[in-house]
């Protein structure tokens, strides 16, 4: 039995970017996808286009819908966290794009995974391409992963893009996302899985691929200024303040000679 891989995506009137998500789950070429799709009562065609995508694709993977009101994004992505029933969950919010029709079966083939057994990884984890809203490649991702992932390494920033973050289910609904960060929740997440992950010597898996196209234009984007504020809190508070405002000053030494 091969692992089941738990997709969820948050949406709010999400039908002008979901669509190319869809397709992209659609696409893919392992049989044992949930799609959870958790919907804050979007008013537009956000329904409809899910209702079609539950038509095409219902006997290639489960799909499950959820529409209810939430209390923001990260409200909503506890939602799928407690509603998931995949061995492993990764978020791919509405634009995103799973890199090629191959990708779950990629993960799913690095988890080495045997039914019944103990030591599956508790983290794989790759990188991302940014594209634009037509799909269209724009660049790597300018923070890359790094070989290994530790608990110290998202001192130099969100260094894994939170969409090509794959946790182990039983793991991740442990660490539920904190409401108190309205823009930068995902940032601290990561950090309290690969905390756990490391407590408890269970190993995370670089696989070494490109998972995700990203839409270069999510809501941390957009509250570009918000989301900087949250992470240098996050940042001191795993970190501490003299190494976090250290480090600050070094990314801004580093923007001015890369310029």
């Amino acid at each position: 039995m091969k692992p089941l891989i738990t997709i969820a995506t948050v949406t709010y009137n999400a039908e002008a970017t979901l669509e190319r998500t869809l397709k992209s789950v659609a696409s893919q070429d392992y049989p044992r996808i949930e799609h959870l799709i958790i919907d804050g009562c979007s008013t537009d065609h956000t329904l409809s286009l899910v209702q079609r995508y539950v038509e095409k694709n219902q006997a290639r993977h489960n799909i499950r819908l959820i529409c209810e009101p939430d209390n923001g994004l990260y409200d909503a992505m506890n939602k799928a966290l407690l509603g998931a029933t995949g061995d492993y969950i990764v978020f791919l919010n509405a634009g995103d794009c799973l890199h090629s029709s191959d990708t779950i079966s990629a993960i799913a083939g690095k988890t080495q995974w045997k039914k019944g057994g103990h030591n599956h990884p508790a983290i794989l984890y790759g990188d991302t391409h940014l594209v634009d809203n037509s799909g269209n490649f724009l660049r790597r991702r300018r923070l890359t992963p790094p070989e290994k992932l530790t608990p110290d390494s998202f001192r130099d920033g969100m260094l894994v893009c939170h969409q090509s973050f794959y946790a182990r289910t039983d793991l991740a609904r442990q660490e539920l996302y904190d409401l108190s960060y309205r823009y930068s929740a995902d940032f601290d997440w990561c950090i309290r899985i690969i905390r756990r992950a490391k407590r408890r010597r269970i190993r995370i898996v670089n696989t070494h691929l490109v998972l995700t196209d990203y839409l270069n234009e999510g809501m941390t984007t957009r509250n570009h200024r918000a989301s900087l504020i949250e992470r240098l809190r996050i940042m001191a508070h795993y970190y501490g303040w003299p190494a976090t405002i250290t480090r600050h000053f070094w990314f801004i030494i580093r923007a001015i000679i890369k310029k």
